[in-house]
């Protein structure tokens, strides 16, 4: 195997390995470079966007944790989990593009998390169009007190400059 896949988190790499298989991809080891190229380049674009924004990293989230947060996936998608509202929260799903057993997206206005999100555990939601994600990688929480209108347009904010760039990251990938 090359070298991205090896900087690849080890939790990670079988995750990758099973995204290669239903991409579309020849299942080559070729492939599975390009995707944990591209998953390198999107963890490296969470992490620098989560500071642009001064969300924190934690490992951890609470259901009832009245902040929202965004959520990078082992398969380097994005879960957008609003702030906690009475009727629930708003959870936007944004799949990294490459994946062809999963939506490119699906938005969920008032679902709850049926668990505390938790890195290497899946997401989990009482409704919608996604019911779980694989596992979470990081978690970006935003700490800042601001009313639920401002957290929800910055999560939402952070997530399209996010899809955007990694979108650019597969175009970039699939010339190569």
């Amino acid at each position: 195997m090359g070298d991205f896949f090896h900087q690849v988190p080890k939790t990670v790499q079988e995750h990758l390995r099973r995204i290669t298989a239903t991409s579309g991809l020849p299942d080559t080891g070729e492939s599975l470079e390009l995707i944990a190229q591209g998953w390198l380049e999107k963890r490296d674009l969470f992490e620098q966007r989560q500071e642009e924004h001064g969300l924190s990293e934690v490992s951890s989230f609470s259901a009832d944790e009245a902040h929202g947060a965004l959520v990078l996936t082992y398969s380097g998608s994005l879960i957008t989990v609003g702030p906690l509202a009475e009727e629930g929260r708003r959870v936007e799903y944004t799949s990294i593009g490459l994946r062809q057993d999963v939506p490119d997206a699906a938005t969920a206005e008032a679902t709850d998390l049926t668990a505390d999100l938790a890195v290497n555990d899946l997401a989990s939601f009482s409704r919608g169009p996604i019911h779980t994600s694989s596992a979470v990688f990081a978690i970006a929480l935003v700490e800042e007190d601001m009313d639920q209108d401002e957290e929800q347009e910055l999560l939402a904010g952070v997530t399209q400059v996010l899809a955007r760039d990694f979108v650019e990251v597969n175009k970039t990938l699939l010339r190569e």
